[in-house]
């Protein structure tokens, strides 16, 4: 049976943790603001993704789409450019889905009701309570990874915070928590805790001002509350990237437009007999590593020609229109061994197991 909070106890350490919230709070870019589009914007950034890494994309992103009308407009390309090296592509595609809907369906505003939220592409329980209860005002409960953790502590609740069973029992609690007035900062008092203070290792429990609230804490448990979810087996790959040159252009290929990198640009790869059937391969350039998910991934970059005879698949790019294409991270990396010039901009993006993490 889950035990909710008492009203008395509850107003008490709810008023302790808006006031270190309102006194403690990290100064993002995006609390300075009450704009849906901005805080989605935001929201969808920072999800897997650290707070140092999300910064700068957001302030370019929003440089190029001001508002959610000229994020519409754009093609889909174009903003896959602007997500390159933040990683996690299906967020950008659907966030470019989704604010065609807004503009077509809404009026160009995100819905301030759930259920239109959570029909827009993209957009699940947490992101559509983030944004409505930061925006709008709306008491909606939001539960991310440092939420479940920090609940996970103060109530006790054993078990991986991602298992139904207890993602459940997290999501009661915290709509239980959310109050009727500013749950916007409520919400955010709640991540800011986690990610400063109640942090998966180590957390500071010193200076925490629910300490004493905190039933995990008070059982010398809150170490080992919430547990942890199993890591899945590293993988690791070798490939060979063939790296083509013609009078100034280079040969790229594109990934199809589902899966993870979908629709990015990168160089031939695979392995290397398969590569050797299509291409003459010369030097080696270098060595290169990438990770995504759960692959290590260490790429041999060669320079290479066409066999004669075979049709090249892909496109001779020019080195200047290189900023104009949505690169993968492999990608840049391997021409960076060629000794090409890297497109401005284009920056290295770091996951995180918990969202809003800055270290």
């Amino acid at each position: 049976m889950l035990c909710l909070v008492p009203p008395r106890r509850k107003v008490a350490w709810a008023s302790r943790l808006l006031a270190w919230y309102r006194r403690a709070r990290r100064a993002l870019p995006w609390r300075r603001t009450r704009d849906p589009y901005r805080i989605w914007v935001s929201e969808v950034m920072l999800q897997q993704t650290t707070v140092a890494t999300v910064t700068p994309y957001w302030r370019r992103f929003l440089r190029r789409f001001p508002t959610v009308r000229a994020l519409a407009r754009a093609e889909e390309d174009e903003v896959l450019v602007l997500w390159s090296g933040l990683g996690y592509y299906s967020r950008a595609r659907n966030l470019h889905r989704a604010a065609r809907e807004i503009v077509s369906r809404h009026g160009g505003r995100f819905p301030r009701t759930l259920d239109a939220a959570l029909a827009l592409p993209g957009i699940g329980r947490y992101t559509a309570g983030a944004v409505l209860s930061i925006a709008y005002g709306v008491p909606l409960a939001v539960v991310d990874g440092n939420v479940a953790r920090v609940l996970a502590r103060l109530f006790l609740v054993r078990g991986d915070p991602r298992s139904p069973r207890a993602a459940r029992r997290l999501w009661t609690l915290a709509d239980s928590l959310v109050p009727a007035v500013g749950p916007g900062d409520w919400n955010q008092a709640l991540m800011e805790l986690g990610a400063t203070l109640c942090a998966p290792d180590s957390p500071r429990c010193a200076p925490c001002p629910v300490r004493s609230a905190c039933r995990a804490h008070r059982a010398g448990l809150q170490e080992k509350v919430p547990s942890a979810s199993p890591r899945p087996k590293t993988v690791a790959v070798e490939e060979t990237a063939a790296l083509l040159r013609r009078d100034g252009a280079v040969l790229l290929v594109q990934r199809p437009g589902w899966g993870l990198l979908g629709g990015l640009w990168d160089l031939p790869a695979g392995k290397p007999e398969s590569l050797a059937r299509r291409y003459r391969v010369g030097l080696t350039l270098g060595q290169v590593r990438h990770a995504i998910l759960n692959r290590r991934i260490t790429r041999t970059v060669v320079e290479a020609e066409a066999r004669r005879g075979v049709r090249l698949e892909g496109r001779w790019v020019p080195l200047r229109d290189l900023p104009r294409l949505p690169l993968a991270g492999a990608a840049r990396k391997a021409l960076a061994a060629g000794r090409i010039p890297q497109p401005r901009g284009a920056d290295r993006a770091h996951g995180g197991a918990d969202r809003r993490d800055s270290g």
